[in-house]
């Protein structure tokens, strides 16, 4: 989550935007909102998409491809009145009808396809949700993103403001129906997906609790990892009192000294991949995760470190809750990885399927006989890496 820097560069044809990762200089691409229409890269596509085969040729996982839903997008704006008037802009894709004779994957304002309404929800911010999106609602999800959702180091009060905005766009989704999009999603079976800094907020949203004791302890060692004080991680740990106070009593309170989840009950699962979050949250509140969370990690993330984040994560959230899948040698920026993204599509898309959608055949595709199948992916955290 930390490193927070951007640039902008051009991949293929499509105009990108660039975000950092979690820690250092350096960037992921994801789809532009600007052009009408966007022509997503081909991607292979399974055989039946619907009701998927066990197939396990070296790197081609069945659902990376695209599904059988054309791919349309709106964009809304609010402002959260609790919280300043707050800005909260969403980017919706949803799964669309498609106009004759029209040869690209996503329309702007395209009329949406009512035959799998509603859909199940997945929340993200805009610029993870840019990446995963249209292959998501390709498979008949709505994915909804947070355009004001941003990268930033060292940690702030993002830490708080960012899952809160997120939250804050599921009342809206439930709310206010989203004009032109009336019956079209089902917030009941709500999702939450982030990459990196938005891997934090994916993480909040599993019903993990903010422990200040552990995270202010941890702060406090005068002889502290590099990695920490480097990043900027504990420089909330500096103002802790107006930290909390920001956090405000309703999130702080509590008779156990953890402060209360930032989640919602419509949130049933949750796909933090290359996360950070370990010393704020610590064991204790690590452990009260409380809904399915996939756990993606990068072996060789020396980034959001792959052993003191991913891993400690994984480890301390209770095994009724928890999968991960380590991508063997691959680093933090694997995001930009034209190869391995459409592997963690797959996943999402399977993950998501199972338990948003209720798809029981595709717990199959995030399993560990699965995974043992791939050399390139391990199942759970190659500790002591």
């Amino acid at each position: 989550m930390s490193s927070r820097y951007f640039s902008s560069i051009v991949f293929g044809l499509s105009l990108l935007m660039v975000f950092s990762a979690c820690s250092g200089v350096q960037s992921i691409t994801t789809l532009s909102s600007t052009p009408t229409a966007v022509q997503e890269p081909i991607l292979p596509t399974p055989t039946t998409p619907r009701e998927p085969t066990a197939t396990f040729e070296p790197y081609v996982l069945p659902l990376s491809g695209y599904g059988p839903f054309f791919i349309g997008k709106r964009g809304y704006n609010f402002e959260d009145s609790a919280r300043n008037y707050r800005p909260v802009n969403l980017s919706v894709w949803y799964p669309a009808i498609k106009p004759q004779d029209f040869a690209e994957t996503l329309l702007i304002d395209a009329e949406p396809d009512p035959t799998g309404a509603p859909y199940a929800l997945i929340l993200s911010s805009a610029k993870v949700a840019g990446i995963f999106a249209p292959h998501l609602v390709s498979h008949g999800f709505v994915v909804v993103g947070i355009r004001n959702i941003d990268t930033y180091e060292p940690w702030d009060e993002n830490l708080i403001d960012q899952p809160l905005d997120i939250l804050f766009a599921l009342d809206q989704v439930e709310l206010k129906q989203l004009p032109g999009l009336e019956g079209i999603i089902d917030s009941e079976r709500t999702g939450a997906l982030g990459y990196s800094f938005d891997g934090y907020n994916a993480l909040a949203l599993s019903g993990a609790r903010v422990d200040p004791e552990y995270y202010l302890e941890f702060c406090a060692n005068p002889s502290l990892d590099e990695h920490w004080i480097k990043w900027g991680y504990c420089e909330p740990a500096n103002t802790w009192e107006e930290f909390s106070d920001h956090a405000g009593s309703a999130i702080t309170t509590s008779n156990d000294g953890l402060w209360q989840p930032m989640t919602d009950e419509r949130i049933r699962a949750v796909m933090p991949m290359a996360p950070d979050g370990a010393i704020l949250f610590g064991e204790r509140g690590l452990s009260s995760v409380d809904r399915p969370t996939l756990i993606i990690g990068a072996t060789e993330d020396t980034i959001c470190t792959y052993n003191l984040e991913a891993v400690y994560i994984f480890e301390h959230i209770s095994e009724s809750n928890r999968t991960m899948i380590s991508f063997t040698g691959k680093g933090h920026m694997m995001i930009n990885d034209q190869e391995q993204v459409p592997h963690m599509k797959h996943f999402a898309a399977a993950f998501f399927g199972y338990y948003l959608q209720g798809n029981e055949d595709y717990a199959l595709y995030f399993s560990k006989g699965f995974i043992d199948r791939y050399p390139a992916l391990n199942w759970g955290g190659e500790i002591g890496h």
